[in-house]
């Protein structure tokens, strides 16, 4: 197998449902079969399979991840936590779900109570609890960071079937954060919570001609900032988001909790560089006519307006689309050196763009394996759709591998539940507590229950 078949492997289009095999949610990666899948009905009974059994366990959560993240040999375990899913407790300042809740029920949960979560929310939202705190799922604004950074208490089942409670102020509770699945089973997190607000996001088309200075000032200036750029027609799409007015907040309220549109503030400025995106997005896919999620990610942002609403109704938009998602996070204060390191091997180089690049940055995060731990960091989002036949443009991942080289040798560290290139980072160099949670490990699995061969590279 190539090297770029590894890192980006094809997708299967032809996945038969009498099929014993069980793929990761691209199906680009077999993980296990589906007479390993076992689907405890409660804590209890997780801890009896956790005593019971002998071999590798790794939990399947939504299936969104690389499925070198989830896959198992023959013989071994694969986890279905659904059954551990839905609101346990709250408080006036808190929330406790299982740890298969889906991200979607949680927002809705807390929307209901009149509460939020201080973090933004990461694009995605049928991603699990457990799932997108392991793999340090993050949102947008230099005020909060990461999901994790909003635990509280984290419940965990270990590798002898007995229960740990990891608590906020603990010395080990910053490594139980973002895990990657290898100390423990999450099955209960305490998130705190914050009360209901509302936002105004508004929205601007703009040359990225002084983006090194305007990216940071955005997101200096707004709770939340994320941004598109166009590096074709040297673009930017940029989103920033305030609390709202009253008036603001008097019209969504009294359209029932909707999103407002303000129709006065329309703006259709960006609608031929959406058509040239969408014209290299349907030479990429092979996907002709208007069909395809994949083209609905550009095309949302034709005739673009001022929003009001919660905030993820506001951020909350991915459309979960088969693909190949890079996002290196680079520190803040280096970010404008390395926009123009990026501006100036495009201008040498003129590669060719299957999407635009996506920039969101974050606050510093006290998680020790997340990606923006200590620093306040800009992330730096990449993307390939898989065509029809289940193919990748060659031109598009190499655009990728380029400039995931270039933001690697900046101290970039990769997003865990997306894709990356391990021969580029020495983890040790740029996670300065990496020693610390290996030692963890050794402590709570010396018999290696919750690897695989992902997570043996990773840190045996």
């Amino acid at each position: 197998m190539s090297r770029d078949a590894h890192l980006y492997p094809l997708r299967q289009t032809q996945v038969e449902p009498s099929d014993d095999a069980l793929w990761n949610w691209a199906q680009n990666t077999r993980i296990g079969s589906r007479q390993q899948v076992k689907r405890p009905a409660n804590e209890a009974e997780l801890q009896e399979i956790m005593r019971q059994s002998q071999g590798r366990v790794r939990v399947m959560g939504s299936r969104l991840s690389p499925g070198r993240m989830l896959q198992v040999d023959e013989n071994h375990l694969l986890l279905d936590l659904s059954a551990l899913s839905g609101l346990i407790a709250s408080d006036e300042n808190s929330a406790t779900f299982g740890a298969g809740t889906s991200l979607q029920q949680i927002y809705a949960t807390l929307t209901t109570m009149d509460r939020m979560l201080a973090s933004s929310p990461g694009v995605i939202a049928v991603q699990t609890l457990a799932g997108a705190m392991a793999t340090g799922t993050h949102g947008q604004g230099l005020q909060q960071s990461s999901l994790a950074d909003e635990a509280l208490r984290i419940r965990m089942v270990l590798a002898d079937g007995s229960l740990r409670e990891f608590v906020r102020g603990q010395e080990d509770f910053s490594a139980a954060q973002v895990t990657l699945g290898a100390l423990g089973i999450v099955t209960a997190v305490t998130l705190r919570t914050a009360p209901f607000r509302i936002f105004t996001c508004h929205k601007y088309a703009v040359t990225a001609d002084r983006l090194e200075q305007d990216l940071p000032r955005w997101n200096e200036a707004y709770p939340f900032s994320k941004a598109w750029w166009f590096v074709d027609d040297n673009l930017m799409h940029v989103w920033n988001a305030q609390e709202a007015s009253p008036e603001d907040r008097q019209r969504y309220e009294q359209r029932g909790r909707k999103v407002v549109e303000h129709a006065d503030t329309g703006d259709d400025s960006l609608n031929d560089t959406i058509d040239q995106t969408l014209a290299h997005m349907h030479r990429d896919t092979q996907i002709h006519g208007k069909g395809g999620k994949q083209f609905r990610t550009v095309t949302r942002f034709r005739d673009f307006t001022d929003v009001t609403g919660d905030i993820y109704q506001l951020f909350c938009r991915g459309i979960a689309v088969p693909q190949i998602n890079v996002e290196i996070g680079v520190p803040l204060e280096n970010t404008p050196a390395i926009i123009s390191k990026i501006k100036s091997w495009y201008a040498r180089n003129q590669p060719h763009m299957h999407y635009p690049v996506i920039l969101r940055c974050t606050g510093a995060s006290s998680a020790w394996l997340s990606p923006a731990y200590g620093r306040p960091t800009c992330f730096f989002g990449f993307v390939v759709y898989y065509a029809d036949d289940g193919s990748l443009s060659q031109e598009g991942l190499h655009f990728l591998t380029e400039v995931e080289k270039l933001l690697a040798e900046e101290g970039g560290r990769p997003h865990w539940g997306k894709y990356y290139d391990d021969e580029r980072y020495t983890w040790r160099e740029i996670y300065p507590r990496w020693d610390e949670f290996r030692a963890l490990r050794n402590q709570l699995d010396p018999q290696r229950r919750f690897s695989n061969d992902y997570i043996t590279t990773l840190f045996d």
